[in-house]
């Protein structure tokens, strides 16, 4: 192909052939300045390190430490100049310093290699997004604790299939949410944990023959401890993928939780009424107010999960240790992670604003035969009844009540004396939502009690 085809391929934007397509690619720092906080914090932790154990002169520490406040100041202000000839943040960072304080700028780099500085950059991102990610559960959770006090006794149906199993509480369905938000927050916990060590210092991929301190700049940066393989440190982005990792299973839960609050919204549940803060109209209906919130969250998860999939895609087969396809891990986990706190904040939004109409609420609870499991443990209880024939003549009364026209509750004494004359009219006290939830004091159970007592445990826990 002739370099006039190639430019006629690629258009106006690669006008200057191959060396202009090779720039675009090799670049990042149309999206790695994110990291340039991150950057200039482990710069200076490194040059005081390096200062520290005389590597070089406390005059030039402190010249590089000045140097990079200006250029931080520069960024935060938006008046610096990135470069994509300059490839990424740190070869762009270095630059400015250079143009800012002369000579010195060029020893900062002693003793590490941009592998091991954007392991570093990178971690320390992952890591504030992993704080900024629990804060936001957390003020999640303390939304649906509020919604479940307030509702720890209305009455609701419970649900398999989408199918009306028995009666709950508004509060224990709320508090079931509240569950799944509190085991993602112990994943974020596990894994920062668990990725804080710090790279740097491991340069390229062997270490260094500089006497430096790992140990001082680990603590400098925040970190447990220094990582203990210089390989591995450079090659690793596990951090990272536990981080998408527990971001899909947040998100996953944040979506199911949308999925409700579509259905629960409509018309035909009118379980919920969401504020109109986080709904809109229709173009051509003036009577629509749709849960656009709720669906997008459900939408946008899919990003979440896809940026999952490609990073681990990104590093299955890369051999040790830093192979530039490498540059690929953060696009997607910057989305993921401005996505993730997105939905969060519109979910807690939509549970502090949202109201539950508890009539309808209950009056669905009473249909559907929802306390059949109730008469069938009173056929057991009272009468002695193996649990597989109760099972039988429950479903028998159900049958009945459906060629009635009614539900169970509504039967007379003598309707259910036709099916076992062994009942009586003790049977009626467990037949009502009200009796059913209440009945319900196992641990972990609906009851109002059960719910308050969860609640409390909650709020002990958050503080």
């Amino acid at each position: 192909m002739t370099k006039d085809s190639s430019n006629a391929m690629w258009g106006g934007r690669f006008a200057a052939g191959p060396d202009a397509i090779m720039e675009a690619i090799n670049a990042s720092i149309g999206y790695d300045q994110r990291l340039a906080a991150q950057d200039i914090q482990g710069s200076r932790a490194h040059a005081a390190m390096l200062a520290q154990t005389g590597i070089i002169t406390s005059n030039d520490a402190e010249a590089i430490r000045e140097g990079l406040l200006t250029v931080l100041s520069e960024i935060e202000g938006g008046t610096f100049q990135f470069s994509t000839a300059l490839e990424d943040i740190h070869m762009n960072v270095e630059a400015r310093l250079k143009e800012v304080i002369g000579e010195p700028a060029g020893r900062l780099h002693t003793a590490r290699s941009r592998n091991d500085q954007v392991a570093t950059d990178f971690k320390l991102w992952v890591r504030d997004q992993m704080d900024a990610a629990m804060q936001g559960i957390e003020a999640l959770i303390r939304a649906l604790l509020s919604q479940a006090e307030a509702g720890a006794d209305w009455v609701m149906p419970g649900f398999t299939h989408l199918q009306t199993a028995q009666p709950v509480t508004w509060g224990h369905h709320m508090m079931a949410y509240v569950e799944m938000l509190g085991r993602d927050l112990s994943r974020f916990r596990d894994a920062r944990a668990r990725m804080n060590e710090c790279p740097l210092g491991s340069a390229a991929l062997a270490g260094t023959s500089f006497p430096i301190d790992r140990h001082m700049t680990a603590e400098a940066l925040g970190f447990d401890r220094p990582t203990a393989n210089s390989l591995d440190a450079v090659a690793d982005r596990d951090f990272a993928l536990e981080f998408l990792s527990c971001a899909s299973i947040t998100a996953m839960h944040l979506s199911r939780f949308a999925e409700e609050l579509v259905i629960w919204s409509s018309a035909q549940f009118r379980f919920v009424t969401l504020s109109d803060r986080f709904s809109t109209g229709s173009s051509i209906m003036p009577q629509k107010k749709n849960p656009d919130a709720a669906e997008l969250i459900r939408a946008k998860i899919g990003r979440i999960f896809g940026a999952n999939t490609a990073l681990l895609m990104v590093m299955k087969g890369l051999p040790l240790a830093y192979s530039k396809d490498m540059q690929e891990d953060k696009e997607q986990v910057f989305d993921a992670a401005d996505n993730l706190m997105l939905a969060l904040a519109a979910m807690e939004g939509m549970v502090k604003d949202m109201n539950a109409n508890q009539g309808p609420l209950e009056a669905a609870a009473a249909s559907g035969f929802s306390t059949a499991t109730d008469l069938a443990d009173w056929l057991v209880r009272a009468l002695n009844m193996p649990f597989r024939d109760a099972h039988h003549v429950t479903g028998a009364l159900v049958a009945l009540a459906e060629s009635k026209g009614c539900d169970l509750p509504d039967l007379s004494l003598e309707d259910m004396q036709g099916v076992n004359a062994q009942i009586n009219a003790d049977v009626f006290g467990v037949l009502g939502v009200q009796n059913s939830v209440s009945s319900r004091m196992s641990y972990g159970g609906t009851a109002p009690d059960q719910v308050r007592a969860q609640v409390a445990r909650w709020k002990e826990t958050l503080g």
